[in-house]
């Protein structure tokens, strides 16, 4: 391993330490949002539209905020400050006492995630792109998830306390400083993150790629059928789970398949390109028949399978821009992909969480259908792009 790969490395897992302790602060809150909305005295219809607003809002942004780190190049202030508006709001939560207010906070807690996504990626990419796509996003991913096992986890231990949904929100806080620390530090070590990344002619003009188009394409009917676990949680909260510990448990398990799966697909992403996905995607079309009509004794294998898709987009989705978009354009790049994929969720969460007011059945036959047709699109884009 040369001197750079192993720098490259570094970076990505101290980035990954970042991403670990964000994600149990707000994992560990949207564990239990779901369930606390509907103890506030939330519908599944307002479950599904808080859920789906704060993803349209939060993926809208990061068009703007993918544009503007291109444009003024501060990737690391940028996203700083989202880290501390993505974090800080959580602990918050605790003070909630109507649906009203934690919906705002809900709200907010994507706002600053769109806010320092785009950066933050470009920020990763750089060693990514150095150390092997899929698996440097892969990595990252892996110790993402584990900051969403361990968040709800310490929410699980608070309700187990009888600390309630309260006190599972505030103990957020102990994971919210940590990552704050560790970026901070991260930035004086890492001052500039491009260094890592092969120099290489730009031979795509100007603008992006007509297959960049044609792959978000597919990646929006993936995003529009994907259930997000708030209207999850209400659903099991809603079908008699006996213990409040039980729903965050098995959001917890759900992430830790989402780590060993970014990790595998991540692997043979590098060996095999995005037929990868596609694999993904039949593997976790039966997590809505599961969850939604199998009753609570076959909620397990369902999430397991949510998390297995979970796993795959998140180490593989970010990883197949990486290589389409030179560095110049990437924060927009990114910008644009994630606000398509939120407007998609946006639409999915919408109906979705209509459809569970109606019709499960219908929730489910969408929800598979939808994903399913996101497969021929990856292979038009397999080839126009091979790589």
């Amino acid at each position: 391993m040369t001197k750079n790969n192993s720098a490259a490395w570094k970076f990505v897992i101290l980035i990954g330490v970042v991403s670990l302790c964000a994600d149990a602060t707000y994992e560990g809150a949207r564990s239990i949002t779901g369930a606390y909305l509907g103890v506030l005295g939330a519908s599944g219809t307002i479950v599904g539209l808080v859920a789906g607003l704060g993803e349209l809002i939060g993926y809208g942004l990061r068009l703007l905020t993918g544009y503007l780190s291109d444009r003024t190049r501060q990737y690391w202030k940028i996203t700083t400050l989202g880290y501390f508006i993505n974090t800080a709001v959580v602990p918050l939560m605790a003070l909630a006492g109507r649906w009203e207010v934690l919906a705002v906070l809900m709200v907010s807690e994507r706002t600053g995630k769109a806010i320092r996504t785009p950066p933050r990626d470009v920020l990763l990419s750089h060693a990514a792109m150095r150390v092997g796509r899929g698996l440097g996003f892969g990595l990252h991913e892996a110790m993402d998830q584990i900051g969403a096992v361990s968040g709800p986890l310490m929410v699980t231990a608070v309700l187990a306390l009888q600390g309630g949904y309260r006190g599972g929100f505030a103990v957020l806080i102990i994971p919210a400083i940590l990552g704050l620390v560790v970026l901070l530090v991260g930035q004086k070590i890492y001052p500039n993150p491009r260094d890592f990344e092969p120099v290489t002619q730009d031979l795509q003009g100007e603008g992006l790629p007509r297959h960049f188009w044609v792959y978000l394409g597919a990646v929006a009917l993936i995003a529009a059928g994907y259930v997000d676990f708030p209207l999850i949680a209400f659903h099991l909260q809603q079908s008699g789970m006996e213990q409040p510990t039980q729903i965050p448990l098995l959001y917890a398990v759900a992430m830790g398949v989402d780590a060993i799966a970014a990790l595998i697909f991540g692997y043979y992403f590098d060996r095999i390109g995005i037929l990868t996905l596609a694999i993904a995607i039949v593997l976790s079309l039966g997590f809505a028949p599961l969850i939604f009509l199998g009753g609570t004794a076959y909620a397990l294998w369902g999430m397991v399978l949510w998390g297995i898709g979970m796993g795959a987009q998140e180490s593989i989705l970010k990883a197949v821009v990486a290589g389409m978009v030179p560095p110049e354009r990437r924060g927009s790049a990114y910008g644009i992909f994630n606000t398509g994929y939120g407007l998609a969720w946006f639409a999915g969460s919408t109906l979705m969480g209509i459809l569970y007011d109606t019709s499960l059945s219908l929730l489910v036959g969408f929800s598979v259908l939808i994903q399913a047709l996101a497969i021929p699109a990856l292979w038009v884009v397999t080839r126009r792009n091979p790589s």
